[in-house]
C-alpha cells in the first residue's frame, strides 16, 4: 500500500469523514494537523497545486484532493485499486 497523506485541522467535519473512510479501507495514513505547527498550511497549500481547505489527500505522490474528492473514487471503484498499488 502507498504511503497516504492526510493534511487535516481538528475541527473539520470533512477530515473526519476522508479518515473514516480511509479507516473502514483499511488504509494506514499519516496525519498532519496544518493548525500544530507554523509553515504546515503553507507546505500543505504548495504540495496541492495551490489548494488551501482541508482536507487535503495524497495517495503516494498523488494529490486526490478532498473528502469529496475521494469519496468519488471510492464510488467510482477507483479508491481500492489506488490503495493496492
Amino acid at each position: 500500500m502507498p504511503p497516504i497523506t492526510i493534511y487535516t485541522t481538528s475541527w473539520c467535519p470533512y477530515c473526519a469523514a476522508a479518515k473514516s473512510l480511509l479507516t473502514r479501507k483499511g488504509a494506514a495514513f499519516e496525519e498532519i494537523d496544518v493548525e500544530s505547527g507554523p509553515g504546515l498550511r503553507q507546505q500543505m497549500t504548495a504540495r496541492a497545486g495551490g489548494r488551501t481547505s482541508v482536507p487535503q489527500i495524497f495517495i503516494g505522490e498523488r494529490h486526490v484532493g478532498g473528502s469529496d474528492d475521494l469519496h468519488a473514487l471510492d464510488a467510482r471503484g477507483e479508491l481500492d485499486p489506488l490503495l493496492a498499488a
